[in-house]
């Protein structure tokens, strides 16, 4: 039996299916706001796909607020009338895939919001969790190891001590992609990532110190390079 692997943009366009069949089984059903869908293994039999590809479907549509899955209990239309519903997943159906640059100018965007909150708003086990992630990324650099994961560990970490639980799951969303892709972009050399040692050792003492300005200056400084990437600023 043959394995026929698929690319990113086939599974988006199955996504996008399913999303578009469950838009037409809330219209033809004529559900309304706090109304059941049916069972995942209901919804993978009638659309001939697999759970897996339901389950993503429907994670898809709760991110944007559309369904609401309770544990136990099933999937639920969202208290939202169904013109909007049906605009926003027609808006969702045309939403590209984004681009590197596109990801990391996003990143770029957040960081110096939640950096400047970080330092308003940490704790001490904040602290302490940024610290190990801190000390995790330049103990791999030291080494001579790859620390892409751990270097967005700790802007990961800055996001959590924000106490903005929506900037930190944009930020938890576009990690993974940013992730597969650093290298891929050759976007920072050796040396580069040798000086974000410093750097990152700079925002965190801003933090610890809770001064906003010179929290987000010095993420601006550790950005330069994302900057001239992003931008094309020789």
């Amino acid at each position: 039996m043959k394995i026929e692997l698929l690319t990113k943009n086939d599974n988006l366009s199955i996504q996008n299916k399913i999303i578009s069949q469950i838009r037409d089984l809330i219209n033809i059903k004529n559900l309304e706001p706090g109304d059941k869908l049916p069972s995942e293994r209901m919804l993978s039999e009638k659309f001939e796909v697999t759970r897996s590809t339901v389950r993503e479907a429907i994670q898809k549509l709760e991110f944007f607020g559309l369904l609401n899955s309770i544990p136990q209990s099933g999937t639920f239309v969202a208290n939202i009338g169904v013109i909007a519903l049906n605009g926003m997943i027609e808006d969702i159906l045309r939403l590209d895939t984004p681009d590197f640059k596109s990801l990391v100018e996003t990143r770029i965007l957040l960081e110096l919001k939640t950096v400047r909150l970080a330092s308003l708003r940490r704790t001490e086990d904040d602290l302490k969790h940024l610290k190990s992630t801190l000390d995790a990324h330049e103990k791999k650099v030291l080494n001579g190891e790859d620390a892409v994961q751990e270097d967005l560990l700790f802007h990961l970490a800055i996001a959590k001590a924000s106490r903005n639980s929506s900037m930190n799951t944009f930020m938890l969303t576009i990690t993974p992609e940013i992730i597969t892709n650093f290298e891929k972009h050759h976007v920072c050399s050796k040396n580069q990532v040798m000086s974000s040692i410093k750097e990152h050792k700079d925002i965190y003492d801003a933090i610890k110190n809770q001064n906003p300005k010179e929290a987000k200056d010095k993420m601006k400084a550790h950005f330069k390079i994302l900057y001239q990437y992003c931008y094309n600023i020789k």
